[in-house]
């Protein structure tokens, strides 16, 4: 049985099969039930196939659990009896106090549901921990006994009302207090309960639900809520997988959301762990998302039976090193049966050049590129209630990890499908209906025939954007198409791409003459416009066809040639960083000085940017990186940054130029509060331009001879004299404002570069050298040098392992009797499990393949994760943005 144990856990690890496989476990709970996703679970079910794994499990729906409608329960996905719903599950990434008011009003919803079960991600221990949740120890069963209280207060509340409007007995309402209370209850405040200073409501215990309960006996014969039952159970694997090996969490979940540091001096952002912190505290310091993070993956290396050594790198990573070592203490049971596993976690903060490079990854191009879907609308709170709610205010607004594909250009009248025939009218908006999974794509006022027949000539133009999602591209030829790009540059990836459309227009049949060389967007376009040539082989390819389709984006202008200018940059960077500090400032200020330029001299006439010409917010990450590499290579200055007091006065005032001299035509987040003000600046700018290019006509001459100019000479001088002292009070007022944003900008910049000097290898540079190159090792990212190091067995800088409660003991008790523990290495485990605390990229992923491909580790199985994904606006958003502590 132990050796059967053992060959099981030993079997290698597929993130996907594993989420699948804990679907499959809760089989008896979901059969026959209506089956509510709150967003960040529905994140994490499209990149694990979760969909069709409910439908075989035989739920009759799925529906949105921040949408829900009352027309949910009649839809049905099975044949069943016409019986109504009995059961309703609910998974959620949320806190239980967060998603409360969503679950009590889907049970409102619903009357005829009498067992309801909640699956949630975040553990039992979590909860308790979690500084922002009310619930205690017992947090589960207590949850169980708050939401049946609430839900019992809520339909005696309604059935109240409803008596009162069927009777219209004024006397009666009057006379009975209880009654008129009911009465007055808003709809939104039966459907949404009200919370009571940040806590959920009935944690507290209410008396009116009490009186309600004595009462309940006159007001109504069937008393459905005495039949409902509750239970709440932990489901942990709630997460994004990329592919089998690598993974990211839901951005719309709890533990995505929460804060990984405080605002203090040495926070560089909500969502980045701080450069350093206090590690002799009790815990009560620890932000609450480094808790949730440590829970997670605690729980999930039990669900996949991993027994982990602890290894961390960086300050916040120590703290949840410690957090996991403690939980692995009191709760694991029969480790010995399971697989043996290195855990490093990584503090995101010791490395923020990788996320902000543009690197030579196709997936990392796609990122960059695709829209995203728009995040959910949450909110923990009652509508009506005006107090804020601490765990709302606190939370993280990252962009979901729902990455849009647009597919409308296939279903153009251009395109063969349509002009072969294939698609009647009606034909072509039923299946662009079943493709969005919507009830209707046409507009209001056309379901004549007369409409319908104009919108299909039209095009889909006139319709709802139709967008598929990289998360459900699927397989091609039983491989993983997300896994097959990962570890691929951008050439070899689009060379792959091809090459399966090619084999899809074999296997349909479909003849098409292709050339020889490097890959353009519009042989994408043309391919995947042959694939598309009927709607079966739509629907047959439509994974291969998602993904072509979002690398056809990524290679098109503009987004290809400015992903190349920025790459060009950070090589000019790059080689700058290993000269001087002057070498490196000028290069900066020239290129926020060439974003300008052109705009400066070409604002207003209607021209457009050549190819590749940056922004000004281009040009500020680009001082990220910058300011990052200069904190490797140069010590702090007087002025507590890498560059001198006058080259960084010479940024500030570039940059302040640029902003004043031309509208940067996108959103940059330091400047909210000063919309109006630059807009209208930006306004008189360009009329002055404009009158200043005009040609001067010659005035006509008046007769002014009855004008006494001595009397109204001064007062017109007098009226011009105050406009312009006017214009120019407001123009110098708004460049001081700007001078204070960037004091605080470049004070985030200051800390950039401190965090990358918080980790240096330069005394380790003679083991490097031996491992790799030293040039191309110096441009790898910090996942990348940490691994070659790993699999060559070499002692890392700054690395701490985590003894376990046993482990101490051992060391210290039973060593002096030659008993003693080793110390593990993180190179002999089989299988290390890297986490990123504060996301990662598909160009780290890449680096840490090709790493273990140049070592020979083959023998070696290699997971990674991370909070989120992280492209190089989401890392300007985190530290200048709209996430930052700016």
């Amino acid at each position: 049985m132990l050796d059967a144990e053992l060959s099981t856990a030993m079997a290698g690890v597929d993130m996907i099969k594993s989420c699948q496989k804990a679907l499959r476990q809760i089989s008896d709970q979901v059969l026959d039930s209506i089956f509510y996703l709150d967003a960040g679970s529905a994140e994490a079910f499209q990149y694990i196939g979760g969909l069709p794994v409910l439908l075989e499990l035989g739920v009759r729906s799925v529906c949105s659990l921040e949408h829900a409608s009352p027309l949910d329960i009649a839809v049905c996905w099975r044949e069943t009896s016409d019986e109504p719903v009995q059961k309703m599950v609910v998974m959620t990434s949320r806190l239980l106090s967060d998603a409360h008011r969503y679950i009590l009003r889907c049970l409102h919803m619903h009357r005829s549901i009498r067992h309801c079960t909640i699956f949630t991600s975040i553990s039992e221990n979590a909860h308790s921990a979690h500084v922002d949740a009310p619930l205690g120890p017992d947090a589960y069963r207590e949850y169980e006994a708050l939401l049946f209280q609430d839900y019992q207060e809520l339909v005696l509340k309604s059935e109240f009302a409803q008596r009162s409007a069927e009777t219209d007995d004024v006397e009666s309402s009057v006379q009975n207090p209880l009654l008129q209370e009911s009465i007055a209850v808003k709809e939104e405040d039966r459907l949404w309960p009200t919370s009571s200073e940040g806590t959920i409501s009935g944690l507290e215990g209410n008396s009116a639900g009490k009186s309600l309960d004595g009462l309940s006996s006159t007001i109504t014969k069937e008393e459905s809520w005495k039949h409902l039952k509750v239970s709440v159970k932990h489901f942990p694997m709630v997460f994004c997988p990329l592919s089998p090996k690598v993974f990211v969490l839901p951005s719309e979940s709890a533990i995505a959301e929460a804060r990984l540091s405080d605002k203090f001096h040495n926070s560089l952002s909500p969502g980045l762990p701080p450069i350093s912190m206090d590690l002799t505290s009790d815990g009560d310091d620890i932000p609450p998302g480094a808790t949730l993070i440590a829970h997670f993956l605690h729980h999930l290396a039990g669900q996949m039976d991993l027994k982990m050594e602890i290894f961390t790198l960086g300050p916040l990573s120590q703290a949840i090193g410690k957090v996991l070592t403690d939980l692995s203490s009191l709760y694991d049971v029969g480790g010995r049966t399971k697989r043996s596993t290195g855990l490093l976690l990584i503090d995101r903060s010791l490395d923020l050049v990788t996320p902000c490079c543009h690197g030579d990854s196709l997936v990392d191009r796609m990122f960059s590129a695709l829209p995203r879907r728009d995040r959910s609308i949450f909110s923990p709170q009652s509508p009506d209630n005006g107090a804020t709610n601490t765990v709302s205010s606190s939370c993280l607004r990252r962009p979901t990890t729902d990455f849009r594909v647009p597919l409308e250009s296939i279903f153009k009248p251009g395109n063969s499908m349509n002009n072969g025939g294939h698609f009647s009218n009606e034909g072509l908006t039923a299946f662009m209906s079943g493709w969005k999974g919507t009830f209707s794509l046409l507009t209001p006022g056309a379901h004549d025939e007369k409409n319908r027949n104009l919108l299909i000539e039209k095009g889909c133009s006139q319709l709802d954007p139709m967008y598929g999602s990289l998360a459900s591209s699927g397989s091609c030829n039983d491989v993983h198409c997300l896994e097959a790009l990962l570890d691929r540059r951008t050439k070899d990836g689009t060379l792959l791409i091809k090459k399966w459309l090619q084999e899809a227009l074999r296997q349909e049949k479909v003849s098409i003459r292709t050339r020889l060389g490097a890959v353009t967007a519009s042989e994408l376009c043309s391919l995947i416009n042959a694939l598309a040539s009927n709607p079966a082989s739509v629907m047959r390819n439509r994974g291969i066809i998602q993904l072509a389709k979002a690398a056809e984006v990524a290679l098109s202008e503009p987004w290809s040639t400015c992903w190349e200018a920025f790459a060009s940059a950070e090589r000019i960077l790059m080689l700058s960083a290993g000269d001087t500090s002057q070498s490196l400032s000028s290069q900066i200020q020239d290129l926020i000085n060439k974003s300008v330029i052109w705009r400066t001299q070409n604002q207003g006439k209607g021209h457009e940017p050549p190819p590749g010409l940056l922004s000004i917010r281009d040009a500020i990450i680009l001082s990220i990186v910058g300011y990052s590499l200069a904190g490797e290579s140069f010590r702090s200055s007087g002025s507590g940054g890498p560059f001198s007091w006058e080259e960084e006065h010479s940024l500030k005032e570039a940059i302040v130029d640029a902003i004043l001299e031309c509208s940067p035509g996108v959103n940059i987040g330091f400047l909210h509060g000063l919309e109006g003000a630059l807009e209208s600046h930006w306004q008189n700018l360009q009329l002055k331009n404009l009158n200043e290019a005009q040609p001067k006509e010659s005035p006509e001459v008046e007769d002014h001879s009855s004008i006494d100019f001595d009397d109204q000479w001064g007062s017109w001088e007098d009226e011009e004299a105050e406009g312009d002292r006017e214009q120019e009070y407001g123009e110098l007022q708004l460049k001081l404002e700007l001078r204070d944003r960037m004091d605080n900008v470049f004070k985030v910049l200051h800390k950039v570069s401190d965090a990358r000097r918080a980790l240096l290898f330069k005394d380790r540079q003679s083991t490097l050298e031996e491992i790799s190159n030293a040039t191309s090792y110096t441009n790898r990212g910090l996942i990348s040098k940490i691994l070659s190091m790993v699999f060559a067995k070499c002692d890392i800088p700054g690395l701490e392992y985590h003894s376990s409660a046993m482990g101490r003991l051992f060391k210290s008790g039973f060593g002096r009797f030659g008993l003693g523990q080793a110390k593990p290495r993180l190179g002999d485990q089989s299988l290390l499990f890297v986490f990123l605390v504060g996301g990662i990229n598909a160009l780290e992923v890449r680096e840490a393949q090709e790493a273990q491909a140049s070592a020979g580790a083959d023998g070696v199985e290699l997971l990674l994760g991370g909070t989120t994904i992280l492209t190089p606006n989401d890392m300007f958003e985190l530290l200048l943005g709209s996430c930052s502590y700016i």
